[in-house]
C-alpha cells in the first residue's frame, strides 16, 4: 500500500496510467510536471503515449519543469479522498476547479508558455489522479 507522497506513490499512479486506454482516448502528452507536498517535490513526465519518470526532487530541480502543482498537504489529502469516494474528482475537487477557485493558482510556473501545459493537457493529468481512486493509500501527512 503506497504512501502519499513517495516516489512509489506516484510510480503507482503512472503504471495505472500507462496499463489503461487513456492516451489513446485523450491523446498524446508531452511535459514535465511537478507535484509539491510539503516541503517535498516530485516531478513526474510524460512522455507521447506514456508516463516515462517518476522521482523525488529538490525545489530548484522544481524550478526548471513546465509548472509544478502547489497544495497543502491537507488539501492534497482532500482532493485523494474525494477521488477515492466518488471513482473521480467531483467539481470542487478537479485540477482545474483547484487551479481556478483557489487564492493561488494550483499549477505554478515561471514560464507562462510551459504553464500553459497545464491547461492543454489538463484530461490527461486528471486522469492520472482520478486513476487512483481504488488505490489503497496511506498518508504521510
Amino acid at each position: 500500500m503506497p504512501t502519499f507522497p513517495s516516489v512509489e506513490w506516484f510510480q503507482e499512479a503512472a503504471d495505472r496510467l500507462n496499463k489503461s486506454d487513456s492516451f489513446e482516448r485523450l491523446g498524446t502528452c508531452d511535459l514535465e510536471m511537478g507535484v509539491q507536498v510539503g516541503d517535498h517535490y516530485y516531478e513526474v513526465d510524460f512522455e507521447a503515449f506514456e508516463v516515462t519518470a517518476v522521482r523525488e526532487i529538490d525545489a530548484a530541480r522544481a524550478e526548471e519543469l513546465d509548472f509544478v502543482l502547489v497544495q497543502s498537504p491537507e488539501a492534497w489529502k482532500a482532493m485523494l479522498e474525494n477521488i477515492r469516494e466518488n471513482g473521480h474528482a467531483e467539481h470542487h475537487y478537479t485540477l482545474n476547479s483547484l487551479d481556478l477557485n483557489g487564492a493561488e493558482e494550483l499549477a505554478r510556473g515561471k514560464d507562462y508558455h510551459r504553464r500553459d501545459a497545464f491547461y492543454r493537457f489538463n484530461q490527461t493529468l486528471q486522469e492520472f489522479f482520478d486513476i487512483t481512486s481504488d488505490m489503497k493509500t496511506t498518508y504521510a501527512i
